[in-house]
């Protein structure tokens, strides 16, 4: 696999941004079909948008829960944007129903460490989350129970991610480990060694077949998840990537993924299946 930079996406004209929150933003999360956004801030606010077909931000509402500053902190919404998950830093996972008026409808416990990253499965079913002390835990949404308790990683954990059909769960972090979990039998079932640094973010293709993440030094990796390998590196910066995104691909296209990071941009690559 090689990795091609591409030119940054042109726009016509620039959309409206939403109204920064007063002591800054420091989640923001869409759902898969891009009608929903969530932005979460400093002060413990938890802020919804609905965007239109011609990208524009509208404001929908707040989730209001007597949160207070720094309680919120990772955020992840349902694939059609009805339901948002939140951690907080005494461990908690609060579920919040947007469609009814936005209340709040589950409040999962653990065992009171930082909850620092968190998602939901594309099919609903399960939110997982990663925590300071190295734990990573699986909801089960229908039951509105703990499912799993999942081993071997024992420093924080910065980004969980299901795969698309919701049968693996990747988690990564302080440990420079991506951890793969089989997530109807709650097995660690690989891990994907390589890199030299903390690891803040991990995303899947459409298709499940590779894993991208991106790490503290400022290098993205392509794995092979058949092959439990790293099929490609890149570095075009030694600057921390805060997250790394695959690009919904179109037609015959190669896929293609963003990263964005502390050099203050984004950039664009495709991957190439090479020999």
């Amino acid at each position: 696999m090689t990795s091609t930079p591409l030119p940054p996406p042109t726009s016509p004209s620039r959309k409206p941004s939403p109204t920064p929150t007063k002591l800054g933003c420091h989640h923001i999360v869409t759902s898969r079909n891009g009608r929903i956004a969530a932005s979460a801030g400093f002060g413990g606010e938890v802020n919804i948008w609905n965007i239109s077909e011609s990208e524009e931000w509208e404001e929908a509402g707040k989730i209001v829960d007597g949160n207070k500053a720094g309680e919120i902190w990772a955020i992840a919404l349902s694939e059609d944007g009805q339901f948002l998950a939140a951690t907080t830093y005494d461990g908690r996972i609060n579920v919040w129903d947007l469609v009814a008026e936005r209340k709040k409808i589950r409040e999962y416990e653990t065992k009171g460490s930082f909850g620092m990253c968190i998602d939901i499965s594309r099919d609903g079913r399960f939110t997982a989350s990663g925590h300071e002390n190295g734990a990573v835990y699986v909801f089960n949404n229908d039951t509105g129970r703990m499912l799993y308790s999942l081993p071997g990683l024992v420093k924080p954990v910065r980004t969980v991610a299901f795969s698309p059909a919701g049968t693996r769960l990747a988690a990564a972090g302080d440990a420079r480990v991506i951890a793969l979990y089989d997530v109807q039998h709650g097995e660690q079932v690989a891990d994907l060694t390589g890199h030299s640094a903390w690891i803040f973010s991990v995303d899947w293709s459409d298709t499940g077949e590779y894993l991208l993440s991106g790490s503290f030094d400022g290098k993205v990796k392509v794995w092979s998840i058949d092959r439990r390998v790293c099929v490609a590196t890149h570095s075009e910066t030694d600057k921390t990537l805060w997250c790394v995104k695959w690009l919904p691909k179109v037609g015959n296209k190669s896929e293609a993924f963003a990263t964005a990071g502390a050099n203050r941009s984004i950039s664009f690559y495709r991957e190439a299946t090479g020999g």
